[in-house]
This record gives C-alpha cells, structure tokens and sequence, in this order.
C-alpha cells in the first residue's frame, strides 16, 4: 500500500480524477488529495474528499488545518505525490521552482518521487517552451505520463489530452519498484554509418521506445545502463548514457559492460551495413561521375549478446512493415533472444517517430500482445511482460 499525494490543477480533465481515486483507494492506496484555486472550479474539494476519506487541501496557510497536518509534514507523508491533471502553467511553476501556493510548495519540499500526468490544448503540448520543461524536469527525475491524443475539449485534434484513469493507475499502482536490484543494459536510437565528415546513413528511429524503456526501468527500481546512438531527444541526466555512432560503436560499447547486465534490451535500430573505411575529407562531386559505395555487413549485436556462454536475459525489437508476427517468430529463433517485441512500423501513427506504439512480446510457447499506447505507458507495459515471462522461466536462466 502507497500513501498517495493527488494534485490537481485548473484544468477541464479534472473530472476524471473522482475514477482515479476510486481506483487507488479500492486497491488499497491511502490517497490525500491538495487542489489549487483554479482546479476547484472544474470539480468540488468535497467531492474528492468523500471519495479520498481525507479532507481535501486548497490553501497555502489554513489556521483550521495547520494543527492537524501542515504543508511540510504532508510532503513528508507521501510515497509519491501525482500530480493529474497536470496544467502547463504548472509545469512552468515546477521548471522554474515556484512555491507560491500549498501545491508547488509541496513539490518542492517533498523528497518523494514526481508524477506529472500532463492535461492542456495539443498547440500548447507542442510549443517549443513546454517541452523544453518537460525535458528540464525529466532531466530532474520526474516522471511524465505522457498525454493521449485525441479530439479535446477545445474541439481540437491532437496530443494533449490527460492518460486515462485506467492507465494513469496501472502506472503508479505497478510502479512498486519490481525491477530493484537488477542491471538493464537497453540499447536505443539510430546508428550513424559515416560516408566522410558531413554525410552518414541512418535510419527513421527517434529512440523514443528505447528511451522511454530505460526510464521506466530506472523507476521500477533497475540500475540502468543506455547505450544511445542517434536520439530525437537527449536523455535524462539520471540515466547513465553511453552516446555511440556507429554499430560497431555500440557494439564495442555493449561487449565492455554486457558481463554486468542481468537484462539486455535491444531498441536500437542498428544499420545492417556500413563502410569499413570512411573517407578523412569530404567528397567532392565529380563531374557527372556517379558515386558508388562499397558497405560490408555490421555485426549483429543482439545475435553477439545472445550468444554469450553467460548471457544475460535478452529482449530484441522486430520493426517490421508486413508478417508481423511471423517475422518476429523468426528473428527470435535466429538471434537466440528470449523475448522478441514485435511491432509494425509501415503506418505513420505508430513505431519509428511516432509517439505511440503497440507490441506483441513474444517467446517460447508465449505471446502477449499490448494494444496502442503512448511509448511511455507501453514501456511500462512491455517491462511487466518481460517481467511476467521471465518469472514464469526463470530456472531456465543463466543470470535469474
């Protein structure tokens, strides 16, 4: 059982806080709940106190209830404070440090772990200002449930709207740590093949799902270790990142420290070719020659980690755009991997770039499939699975 802070922000998502607490309170959860002014007006404090058995906490200083329990001691009391929904004008308030109401002051004085379950218009999740504090504020340990996309409040379309209670839930209730005391390698991002000293090939990938997999692991208690080739965002400074270029970059990276995983997740796009011999200087254009390119085979980094006499527990990535499952089926095989996350990348709104995707896990006799989601939630999700299977199996490990 958690004792849980709820915060909740000015925003039209706050509604769907009353089935968020349910949820946790029927799980067992004890949950307090603090609401800033403008949060009171999309739902009653009374409200939430009936469902949260707890008076609910509006004001900075409250003669009445600063003799029962003030701002402080509430901030010592929780396990974990969420934050949901999660205003971008609060966002702000927390990047820049902001104590000026019972809320932020709380944040500041907690040393209680952060969640932030984002709620705003889909313009205003884009601009350039509040990711860059998402960013400063993951860089800080926070954690984000990143938001769902879909038709708003405001008649708009896109991402923006607040996780659902359901998943906001599964997140913080399975958020207990199960991966403490484990060593995750994950490996994440494109790989760069260099041409000459301004031209390389790569790939689509963004790293999202590799990135989003080592701070779920890092939250679920792991000691993680990111191998990170080309990323569409950098990672948190909490994670310890090893920035590689090329396969054998990373593959170089993975054989120095692979002796100390327990888990090897692969989530990189590794190139399948490169050049051996890069060329020092530019390469100027010759006429109307074409330019012809001779690239060798990389290795295989997974197929190399599975092979291992000690290996460790080994989860690779199948990006397919057809026979999906059959592909992925397959490539397990060929590897050696325990578990392969099949996922199909030939549709715009899920897999390379995209913010969301769906996996089936598959292993010996075992497949689970996780529908749609964002690669925040599904990373969760994904690291269950493993989780799930690898304790179902685990007298057939070499590293249980």
């Amino acid at each position: 059982m958690k004792k849980i802070l709820i915060g909740v922000t000015g925003s039209i998502a706050a509604y769907k806080v009353a089935e968020l607490i349910r949820l946790l309170t029927q799980s067992g959860h004890e949950v307090r709940v603090v609401m800033t002014a403008s949060a009171t007006q999309f739902i009653t404090p009374l409200t939430l106190q009936v469902l949260s058995g707890h008076k609910v906490r509006t004001a900075l200083f409250d003669i009445d209830q600063e003799g029962e329990i003030d701002h402080i001691s509430l901030a010592r009391w929780a396990d974990c404070i969420l934050i949901a929904p999660c205003t971008a004008n609060f966002i702000a308030k927390l990047t820049t440090g902001m104590a000026d109401d019972l809320l932020s002051t709380l944040c500041l004085a907690t040393q209680s772990p952060i969640t932030l379950a984002p709620a705003m218009n889909q313009a205003m999740w884009h601009h350039p200002v509040t990711q860059a504090n998402i960013n400063q504020l993951t860089q800080h340990g926070i954690q984000i449930i990143a938001p769902a996309s879909g038709e708003q409040a405001c008649g708009e379309i896109g991402p923006g709207r607040m996780a659902e209670p359901t998943d906001i839930f599964n997140q913080i209730h399975q958020n207990h740590q199960p991966l403490l005391g484990k060593h995750l390698m994950i490996t994440a991002g494109a790989t760069i093949e260099r041409i000459d000293p301004v031209r390389f090939l790569s790939n689509d990938s963004s790293g999202k799902m590799g990135l989003a997999l080592a701070q779920a692991a890092y939250h679920m208690g792991a000691k993680v270790t990111l191998i990170a080739g080309k990323l569409h965002t950098p990672p948190p400074a909490y994670l310890n990142c090893i920035t590689v270029e090329s396969a054998r970059d990373m593959l170089a990276a993975v054989m120095a420290q692979v002796d100390h995983a327990d888990w090897f997740i692969a989530t990189a796009a590794v190139a399948d070719y490169g050049i051996d011999s890069p060329m020092p200087q530019k390469i100027k254009k010759q006429g109307d020659n074409n330019l012809t390119l001779t690239l060798s085979q990389n290795p295989d980094i997974l197929q190399t980690v599975c092979q291992l006499k000690n290996a460790p527990f080994t989860v690779g990535f199948a990006a397919e755009t057809e026979a999906v499952i059959d592909n992925a089926r397959a490539k397990r095989l060929k590897k050696g991997a325990d578990l392969i996350c099949a996922n199909d990348v030939s549709t715009r709104d899920m897999g390379f770039n995209s913010d969301d995707n769906a996996v089936t896990v598959i292993g010996e006799g075992w497949e689970k499939s996780l529908p749609k989601a964002s690669k925040a939630q599904l990373a969760y999700d994904i690291l269950l699975a493993c989780i799930e299977y690898h304790t179902a199996h685990s007298a057939t490990y070499r590293k249980p």
